[in-house]
């Protein structure tokens, strides 16, 4: 059975449902309904693509484009899901990456696949909060600089005001950044406040920020506050709507499929 594409109609108003939503909590089937003026059936149908698109929270009655707050896996667990799709994502970001780059390495299992890739560049200056990729770095023959401060076990990185006498004296040309959700609305989340607080620091000394993540993550909104769309040059994924991606390119930040 062949699916058929979806229509300009629908596009456009899978756009007019996504400003509707932006800056309320929520909004009922039958108030979409008379906003959209189709009947509770289409916007259900409507919500229902959107919701397994990654671009709203459809919950019984309504919908919101503040999906549930993601919890945070272990960091071995998260590095075997979605292997393929995390390679190619990295794969992406290296073609971004010329010899001789100054470049700043987030915590993630998708910039540790990268950070696996980086022995196909020469005379990198790589600066990392990350025990894994510093692991895989060590032996390159790239110059590596740690940032110090707090170890979180978790996701095993160094992160919190710690990180600041580091970083606010170095800066790079080019930030692969990681995170646990990234929405329209919300921009960059995790579920950290230092994890946050190091990741805003680091986009503020990087030229060229690009976010590095599957696409289980768009439309997800995690516990704290890391960013704004805003901060993103490039967004490299495995998947996203072309709606999503042309809302996100609207707002100025570019997006690559892996």
């Amino acid at each position: 059975m062949s699916l058929r594409p979806r229509s300009t109609v629908a596009e456009q108003r899978e756009q007019q449902i996504v400003d509707l939503l932006t800056g309320v909590e929520s909004l009922s089937v039958g108030e979409l309904s008379r906003s959209l003026g189709v009947s509770e059936a289409t916007v259900r149908r409507d919500l229902s693509s959107m919701d397994g698109r990654g671009l709203l929270h459809r919950y019984h009655g309504g919908a919101s484009l503040t999906s549930p707050s993601a919890s945070e896996q272990l960091f071995s667990d998260k590095e075997n899901l979605l292997g393929d799709e995390k390679r190619r994502i990295a794969q992406a970001a290296l073609s971004l990456i010329d010899d001789g780059d100054r470049i700043y390495l987030d915590g993630g299992s998708t910039t540790l696949y990268l950070a696996k890739l980086l022995e196909r560049r020469k005379n990198l200056t790589v600066v990392t909060n990350s025990l894994m990729a510093a692991y895989f770095l060590m032996e390159s023959g790239h110059r590596l600089v740690l940032v110090g401060g707090e170890f979180r076990a978790l996701s095993r990185t160094l992160v919190g005001p710690l990180t600041s006498s580091i970083l606010e004296s170095i800066s790079f040309e080019k930030a692969f950044m990681g995170t646990m959700g990234f929405s329209l609305t919300d921009g960059i989340s995790t579920s950290d406040a230092a994890e946050a607080f190091t990741k805003r620091l680091v986009m503020k000394r990087a030229n060229q920020v690009y976010l590095l993540i599957d696409h289980t993550k768009l439309g997800v909104n995690s516990f704290v506050n890391a960013g704004g769309v805003k901060d993103i040059d490039i967004l490299v994924t495995d998947a996203a709507s072309d709606t999503f991606r042309n809302r996100l390119e609207e707002l100025g930040t570019k997006v690559i499929i892996a």
